[in-house]
């Protein structure tokens, strides 16, 4: 067997070639009665023995031992050992090229090829997930690959000049699989209770039905907008229905971080090309959402994109061709997509005003400054404050081109809801600015008419 293909996403950690998988399985391990278990038979247990359960170790890679007491005797290293183990004894290969997720040090990285080379499996290269799912250029667009783990959703900004490259990565902690599961479950028990006085979380083993289908649930709903919920305990089978909305909305609070760094990734003359894995398209609303706030070109990617990408470039290698390091830069091998304006984003408002300490500043088309000294001849917030991290004149808001812009000229940053922007950025209606450290927050409104339109 030639190389196979490894992507070391916890959400489901997959290893394939060009047509099959061999593995896909979570990053989920379960000791019990000093058996460790991992993969999908630890995950069938998650909600039965949440207390002998742990899925941090592909994202916390390393040797100290785990805090919990219960697995104080391993590290993540053991764990990631023991699953790598059990994948290696399902497959024949001559070697792995694996796709990294964003999460991963370049300690974690060391640490797990050297795991590897204890266990004796071949690592021929490793390439950036991003990186190795992006076979194409997006002419005329910035493309940011978008994708969920277990515990964090991955957002990496590429380069194209003359090859697809990492620029650079945001990992949104707490915005992964795990948060929305939990946040879905927690929707769910609350329609059956409400539905049919049935409560799935009384027993471990109906708690572990609703995780179980969930999967199934979601998929149902991201093609109508309800779904029908079905249980079957003792014998006795217990209906309710929701709607897709409602799965959304409980989903709501992640996605607007998620969109919170990817528009602080986007500089205001940039279109987005935003390329989501499966996975991140097949949550409820997910796709809409960062279309309608983040706005620009969305782009679906099929299961195992990353997987294919990867050997579709790598398919020559050999061990012992080079030093095995992280390639963050790989050639397209696929035909160019000429990308369009689709247009801004069609929701988040339109700015008309700053609101800085109880007062609204008009936003129109002459640049507004912001800074701890005023500008001779323009319209400027004077702080006049000793604010550390703030410059004199650190930044602007202007109306350009129908949108309410925000640019920067400061060496300290300016922040958008939390994030540091790259030089520009669109604003939307409920946005706050932050300068200096700890800083001033001034929030972007608008203004209604007379008639309330």
């Amino acid at each position: 067997m030639a190389l196979l293909a490894a992507h070391l996403n916890d959400a489901g950690i997959s290893v394939q070639d060009a047509n099959r998988v061999y593995y896909r399985e979570p990053g989920f391990a379960l000791l019990d009665d000093d058996r460790l278990t991992t993969g999908s038979e630890a995950f069938s247990q998650a909600r039965v023995k949440p207390r002998r359960i742990h899925n941090g170790y592909w994202s916390h890679l390393q040797t100290a031992p785990l805090p919990d007491r219960r697995f104080h005797h391993l590290s993540a290293a053991d764990i990631v050992s023991r699953q790598l183990e059990q994948i290696w004894q399902r497959v024949s290969a001559d070697g792995f090229v694996v796709a990294v997720p964003a999460y991963m040090s370049n300690t974690n990285l060391s640490l797990f090829l050297g795991i590897a080379a204890e266990l004796k499996i071949p690592i021929i290269a490793m390439v950036d997930a991003a990186v190795a799912a992006t076979r194409r250029e997006y002419q005329g667009a910035v493309p940011v690959h978008v994708d969920l783990s277990l515990h964090s959703a991955l957002l990496t900004r590429l380069t194209q000049a003359g090859h697809v490259q990492v620029d650079r990565s945001v990992v949104v902690d707490d915005c992964g699989m795990v948060a929305l599961f939990d946040a879905w479950i927690a929707l769910i028990t609350k329609t059956f209770v409400q539905q049919s006085r049935f409560d799935p979380l009384h027993t471990a083993e109906t708690e572990q039905m609703l995780l179980d289908q969930l999967q199934s649930w979601l998929a149902a709903a991201s093609a109508a907008t309800s779904v029908s919920l079905d249980i079957e305990y003792r014998g006795i089978k217990h209906h309710a229905e929701l709607e897709t909305l409602e799965l959304v909305s409980a989903a709501a609070p992640f996605y607007h971080r998620i969109v919170s760094s990817l528009r602080a990734l986007y500089r205001a003359d940039e279109t987005p090309a935003l390329q989501l894995s499966d996975r991140a398209a097949r949550m409820p609303g997910l796709a809409d959402i960062l279309s309608a706030r983040v706005g620009g070109n969305l782009y679906l990617q099929e299961s195992g994109a990353t997987a294919r990408g990867l050997l579709a470039r790598c398919r020559d290698m050999k061990a012992g061709d080079a030093a095995v390091s992280l390639v963050r830069k790989m050639p397209w091998d696929q035909s160019p997509v000429v990308t369009e304006d689709s247009g801004k984003p069609s929701h988040g408002g339109h700015p008309t005003h700053l609101l800085f300490q109880s007062k609204a500043y008009a936003v129109d088309s002459q640049p507004l400054t912001l800074g701890s000294q005023a500008t001779d001849g323009g319209r400027c917030i004077d702080l006049q404050q000793d604010m550390p991290g703030m410059s004199r004149r650190h930044c602007s808001l202007q109306q350009e081109n129908g949108q309410c812009i925000v640019r920067d000229y400061s060496r300290y940053g300016t922040f958008l809801n939390g994030h540091r922007i790259d030089s520009s950025a669109v604003l939307q209606v409920g946005d706050l600015i932050r300068i200096g450290t700890p800083g001033f927050e001034l929030r972007l409104i608008t203004t209604e008419t007379g008639d309330g339109a």
